[in-house]
C-alpha cells in the first residue's frame, strides 16, 4: 500500500510539472506560432527557438521523457514540435537520440524495481495480459514482434518500452528495436514539422498521407507472410 501511495503522488507531481511546462511553452512560443504562415512569422519563430539555445533542447527533452515515462501525451505533437524547431534532419536526430536515453532509462528502472512497479504504475490486468500471453514469452519471436509493434500507427508504444523490461529481451537489443522501429513516424513528423514552420500545411498533410500508405503496404506484406497469425494476435493482446 505504501509504495502504491508513493507510485501515486510521483505520478501526480509528475504530471503537474509536465502541465507547467505545456503552458509555459504555449505562453512562450504563441506570439510567434500563431503567425507561422507568413513569411515574417517563420523567422520570427526560427529566431525565437534559436534565441533559447540549450534551453530549448531540454525543455523539448523534458516533454519527450513525460511522453515516454509518463505516457500522458501521443508521440507526434513532440516530433513535430522537434521538426519546426530543428527541422527535418536535426528533429529526427534530437527526437532518436532522446527516445534511445529515455528508453533506456525506463528499462533499466524495471529491470530494478521489477514487476511490482509496473503493476502499481499501469492497469494491472492489462500488463498480467500481455505479460502472461505465450506470444510475449517466446524469445524466439519476441523480437519480430517487437520490431512489428513499434513499427505501426497506434500501438501503445511507450507501454511497451515498460512492458520490454519484465519480457525475455536482451536489454541492447530491446533498446535499438524500440528507438530505430520509431523511425519512420519520427521522419515523418519531422518533415511535417519542418513544413508547418514554413507555412505549407498541405506538405505536411501529404506526408502523413504518404506515411500510412507505406507503413499499410508493409503491414499487408507482413499478414501475408504470417500464418500463425502472430502479428494480429500481438496487436489484440496489448490493445
Amino acid at each position: 500500500m505504501k509504495d502504491r501511495k508513493k507510485i501515486k503522488i510521483l505520478k501526480i507531481i509528475l504530471l503537474i510539472l509536465v502541465a507547467c511546462l505545456l503552458i509555459g511553452i504555449t505562453i512562450y512560443l504563441f506570439p510567434v506560432m500563431k503567425d507561422l504562415t507568413n513569411t515574417e512569422g517563420q523567422i520570427a519563430f526560427k529566431e525565437k527557438v534559436e534565441s533559447s539555445g540549450i534551453w530549448g533542447l531540454l525543455t523539448l527533452f523534458g516533454l519527450q521523457f513525460a511522453q515516454i515515462f509518463l505516457i500522458i501525451l501521443p508521440g507526434e505533437p513532440v516530433e513535430i514540435l522537434a521538426g519546426m524547431c530543428y527541422g527535418t534532419i536535426g528533429g529526427a536526430i534530437f527526437i532518436t537520440v532522446s527516445a534511445c536515453i529515455i528508453t533506456a532509462f525506463v528499462f533499466f528502472l524495471v529491470r530494478k524495481l521489477g514487476r511490482n512497479f509496473v503493476y502499481e504504475f499501469f492497469d494491472s490486468k492489462k500488463i498480467e495480459k500481455i505479460e502472461n500471453s505465450k506470444i510475449f514469452k517466446n524469445p524466439k519471436k519476441i523480437e519480430w514482434i517487437m520490431i512489428i509493434l513499434f513499427l505501426i500507427p497506434g500501438t501503445p508504444k511507450d507501454l511497451l518500452v515498460y512492458i520490454g523490461g519484465l519480457l525475455p529481451l536482451k536489454p541492447l537489443r530491446f533498446i535499438l528495436i524500440s528507438t530505430f522501429a520509431r523511425f519512420p513516424s519520427v521522419i515523418s513528423s519531422t518533415i511535417a514539422g519542418e513544413n508547418l514552420a514554413l507555412g505549407n500545411w498541405q506538405m505536411s498533410l501529404i506526408v502523413y498521407a504518404i506515411t500510412f500508405v507505406i507503413i499499410g503496404i508493409i503491414m499487408l506484406i507482413i499478414n501475408k507472410f504470417d500464418k500463425t497469425n502472430i502479428t494480429k494476435e500481438a496487436i489484440e493482446t496489448i490493445k
